[in-house]
């Protein structure tokens, strides 16, 4: 593809994404379905797109698209929201997680050539949800709003897991041999001295926040703080992407984790982005996203349909076991349709993305298998989601959901039978 056609393709793909998005408020058929399709269009069907042709650039993209992701994630986990909601989302964030990484790595054990740890890293970087996809399906349904709040921070609070957890453990794979010193270094030191790292930049930041105010002018002197933290860990061979998440969440609740001594040198509130800057940042990030998924539809390699397949299986088991989590998690007092709807607000989307290209780069022999069972999934996750949300909307499933709920007391039975959207 030369570079003029290249330019004019990207182009488009900016009115694509742009249109799809206004697509997902109206339909609430997710963005990203149509992202992945038009980037397997162009990559394994077309061969108009080939990801092995950006070579280093592809790696660069692929953290900077990460590090974006860090930092408004953790900037947004408020200390006073996770009190609100703190028991349901920990526990259901929590469960989820343990539950899918066990699952996932014992089906990768029986069924794929992963060794042990790669299972285990497979498993862990499925064990969230998409922000993007739930926080939009969950507002639009006719729930309550502790059961929303749940399902939101539930997408924003599995990030600490997703992140730290595969990125630790891609660390330790790439590591030197197996000693109880490199088992220390890479599992527990290493995450250990990037959230130190984290928090000690969020403090610094705040100081020259507070100490010099013409940072305050320019939209982008925080991101680019950020990623100097994210080199300088990265360059003393640390866990960059565990240091940005804890930057931002430090300096997201900065006002709540002031130290008392010492409360004139720190940020009297907690940072936020201005009403500009938002909006800047949302543009970038909105351009990420959406270059980011054309990028892993493309990457999809078609080649082993066997692993493919199986990230198809591993989805639907996905959806099965979220059942007896949700019933484990949820509150006796939630109604029938409020744990339906968490039942089915799964989807895998751009952080499990990123985090699957990571194993390739950094040289795993089992990167490629880890990548395409995650796309895979990414993709029937998706797409079930959805049809299960419209099936829900409908009424059709929730006699099944019922088969395994029960309604609480005090619940009107009239409201278990309701539509999703009033």
């Amino acid at each position: 593809m030369t570079i003029p056609v290249l330019i004019i393709l990207l182009g488009f793909l900016i009115f694509l994404g742009h249109y799809l998005a206004q697509l997902f408020e109206r339909t609430r058929i997710p963005d990203v379905l149509g992202l992945l399709l038009v980037g397997v269009l162009l990559g394994p069907v077309l061969h108009l797109l080939n990801p092995a042709d950006f070579g280093q650039a592809g790696r660069v993209f692929s953290n900077v698209v990460l590090v974006f992701i860090l930092f408004e994630s953790g900037l947004e986990v408020r200390f006073e929201q996770l009190r609100a909601a703190l028991r349901g989302t920990l526990t259901l964030t929590t469960l989820n997680f343990i539950v899918t990484t066990a699952l996932i790595a014992g089906l990768a054990q029986l069924f794929t050539p992963l060794d042990v740890l790669s299972s285990f890293i497979l498993g862990s970087i499925l064990g969230g949800t998409s922000s993007a996809v739930v926080t939009t399906l969950a507002r639009q349904a006719a729930v309550e709003e502790r059961t929303t709040t749940t399902l939101v921070m539930e997408s924003a609070l599995s990030d600490v897991y997703t992140l730290a957890i595969p990125i630790a453990l891609i660390s330790f794979y790439t590591g030197s041999a197996l000693t109880a010193r490199t088992i220390f270094d890479h599992i527990l030191a290493s995450p250990v001295v990037a959230v130190i790292a984290g928090v000690g930049g969020g403090y610094l930041w705040s100081v020259l926040l507070n100490r010099i105010p013409t940072l305050h002018k320019t939209s982008f002197s925080t991101p680019a703080f950020v990623f100097i933290l994210y080199g300088l860990v990265e360059l003393l061979e640390f866990s960059g992407p565990i240091a940005v998440l804890f930057f931002s969440i430090t300096l997201g609740n900065v006002a709540l984790l002031r130290p008392k001594p010492l409360p004139h040198y720190f940020a009297p509130r907690q940072v936020e982005l201005t009403a500009a800057e938002k909006v800047f940042f949302a543009e970038i990030v909105f351009l990420l996203r959406t270059f980011f998924f054309v990028y892993v539809g493309a990457s999809i390699v078609f080649d082993n349909i066997n692993l493919l397949l199986l990230g198809v299986g591993f989805t639907v088991l996905l959806f099965l076991v979220r059942i007896p989590v949700v019933w484990l998690s949820a509150d006796a007092t939630t109604p029938v349709l409020d744990k339906s709807v968490m039942s089915i607000l799964i989807p895998k989307g751009l952080g499990a993305a990123v985090l699957a290209t990571l194993p390739l780069q950094r040289g795993m022999a089992t990167g490629a298998a880890i990548q395409t069972i995650v796309f895979a999934v990414i993709m029937a996750t998706t797409v079930l989601c959805t049809i299960l949300f419209f099936l829900l909307e409908k009424g059709w499933i929730l006699p099944f959901y019922r088969l395994f709920f029960k309604a609480p007391p005090a619940t009107n039975a009239a409201q278990s039978s309701s539509s999703l959207v009033p």
